[in-house]
């Protein structure tokens, strides 16, 4: 009967050891990376996927934004009680192919940043643990055509902490949708004509107000620095 005590208590111990190391690898999975390219490399049905694994919250940021699937999935997480926030470009005001109006017309609230020239970000922060960036629009033309690739980061708290920082900071500046008939039908070059002219401005030192800072990895800054302090004392030489 002893044995058969001990026996049963060592059986119990190790089950929960076994539940123990399960539940913290759900709350703090390992490190992971995967990369995907395009054209029709797989890039808009991964992203779809880590949307369909978010459980509590969703970030974007989006230059081109017509990819049915992705924002179907952004829908569908909507509905099932995630948290979704959006930042987009302000080109997607004026393109007729820009599923901006889709997702007003499915209950989500995407907002605009037409701080800077173009809002030229490709990222998904979810659940503040998985990013999801790279040169990939979440465009139906970026999967068809376009030479791309795309990134799937998970594991690594302070990079998915920065991207959130900087999600907060062009968020504090984003507007409202404007949804009248002038910024519906305005020809999407003039976009790219203002950006041009930001640009030139910025070169000749006609943009005065200098913005905030965003925010930047600590490792980053210090190389930043780092290489300032080289060139200073190449010059000296």
């Amino acid at each position: 009967m002893d044995l058969l005590l001990i026996a049963t208590g060592f059986t119990g111990a190790l089950t929960l050891l076994y539940l123990a190391r399960v539940a913290h690898r759900s709350l703090h999975p390992p490190p992971g990376l995967s990369v995907h390219f395009s054209p029709a490399g797989g890039c808009t049905d991964a992203v779809v996927r880590e949307i369909a694994a978010a459980k509590h919250e969703i970030l974007v940021l989006a230059y081109g934004f017509t990819s049915r699937p992705i924002s179907q999935a952004l829908v569908d997480a909507k509905l099932r009680g995630v948290d979704v926030e959006i930042i987009l470009d302000h080109s997607n005001e004026k393109d007729a192919h820009s599923d901006l109006q889709f997702l007003l017309e499915q209950k989500l609230a995407p907002v605009i940043d037409a701080h800077h020239a173009i809002a030229h970000n490709k990222v998904m922060l979810i659940d503040g643990k998985t990013i999801v960036t790279g040169s990939f629009n979440f465009t139906s033309h970026a999967e068809s055509h376009n030479a791309e690739n795309l990134v799937v980061i998970k594991g690594y708290p302070e990079l998915a902490s920065a991207y959130g920082h900087d999600f907060q900071h062009h968020k504090a500046h984003a507007r409202a949708v404007e949804t009248s008939h002038e910024a519906a039908t305005q020809p999407d070059g003039e976009h790219h004509a203002k950006a041009e002219h930001h640009a030139a401005a910025a070169a000749h030192g006609e943009q005065n107000q200098e913005e905030e800072r965003p925010a930047t990895l600590p490792a980053a800054d210090k190389f930043g620095r780092k290489k300032d302090d080289d060139n200073t004392k190449r010059r000296a030489a």
